[in-house]
């Protein structure tokens, strides 16, 4: 991608409201996702990451057809085919974006709730075990990936696409003190990720309201300020459906670090975001 482009996409970005960023959120990832595969998977590149690491994409069916299983080294092999590349997009971008905008829907028009046609609630449920099913075959992947080092996740093991060392030497382009760096800073990340939704939890706040001194004023208070701060929010942004009060930015925070945030004070999944005050069709 060209550095004219990598501009005009910022522009584009930068002009777009915060509401509207976040409603497009989905489309906007989708096509980030393409450009990084059509100028890297689909010309036998590999991704930035994949390049530092050293690694290409090999398909294992032409290792198992050429006979290649007791190489030395484990580099020959194939790349991937061009049917193989189509399908890895279609998978990963078009997969991944389809089922992002299921969720987001359902969740709007409320399927779950008992309210519904029998016909919603079903969906609904047909939506969580199928999202159940392929958390649990992910996760059984991983096992799998840890005790073998073959594929990563089911997209490349159903395409029998691995992972493998594009050359046997290579210039250090990385030094160990930043890698250590980022792996230091990655497990606080996710240790942060992992704790701060435990503590601003509606149930550590219930077990805490018996020691509030003025109950009354404390319930206003809870009205106005942000849950996730809890201070009066400077650009007010209320969470849809639910109608709750944010900061724009904790509430963009917490919707960018989790797929399927859900309000604090309801429980309700965020499906969008609008500043209050500002009518829907606008």
């Amino acid at each position: 991608m060209s550095a004219m482009l990598k501009e005009q996409l910022v522009k584009v970005f930068t002009l777009m409201k915060p509401g509207m960023l976040f409603q497009y959120e989905p489309e906007l990832d989708a096509f980030l996702e393409f450009l990084i595969w059509r100028f890297s998977i689909w010309v036998d590149k590999p991704t930035p990451g994949n390049a530092l690491m050293n690694l290409r994409y090999r398909d294992e069916r032409g290792v198992v057809a050429q006979h290649l299983g007791k190489v030395r080294t484990g580099l020959e092999g194939p790349g991937l085919t061009s049917p193989q590349k189509i399908w890895y997009c279609v998978a990963s971008v078009g997969g991944q974006y389809l089922f992002s905008r299921l969720q987001s829907f359902s969740a709007f028009r409320r399927w779950g709730d008992s309210e519904q046609r029998p016909l919603a609630r079903r969906l609904w449920t047909l939506v969580q075990r199928i999202e159940g099913i392929y958390k649990a075959a992910s996760f059984l992947n991983l096992l799998s990936f840890l005790y073998t080092g073959r594929y990563r996740n089911l997209i490349e093991k159903a395409l029998k696409a691995r992972l493998v060392y594009r050359s046997p030497h290579m210039n250090r382009s990385v030094s160990f003190e930043y890698m250590n760096r980022q792996l230091v800073w990655n497990e606080f990340s996710e240790m942060l990720l992992l704790l701060l939704p435990l503590l601003n939890s509606s149930a550590v706040k219930n077990i805490l309201s018996p020691f509030a001194k003025d109950k009354s004023s404390s319930t206003k208070e809870d009205t106005v300020t942000c849950p996730i701060c809890q201070v009066d929010p400077a650009i007010p942004f209320i969470a849809l459906p639910c109608q709750h009060r944010y900061c724009y930015y904790c509430i963009r925070t917490r919707c960018a670090s989790a797929a399927s945030f859900r309000c604090l004070r309801c429980n309700e999944p965020v499906v969008a975001i609008q500043r209050e005050g500002v009518s829907s069709g606008k």
